[in-house]
């Protein structure tokens, strides 16, 4: 296997890895219920999407 010629400095070796970053998920509070959610998603508790209903919820 090719082997490095020159050992990569730290400045190089950090800016290839500048968009590794773990970033927290975007969360918004669904206009329905107000629970938390992901958006362009489902609301997982109330079932509504855009002001309708998308998947029937049970009540009990």
């Amino acid at each position: 296997m090719p082997t490095p010629k020159k050992k990569t400095t730290r400045s190089r070796r950090d800016m290839r890895r500048s968009h590794d970053a773990v970033t927290a998920p975007t969360v918004m509070n669904c206009p329905n219920c107000g629970s938390l959610k992901l958006p362009h998603y489902v609301c997982s508790s109330c079932g509504y999407y855009d002001g309708r209903e998308i998947v029937a919820t049970t009540q009990q």
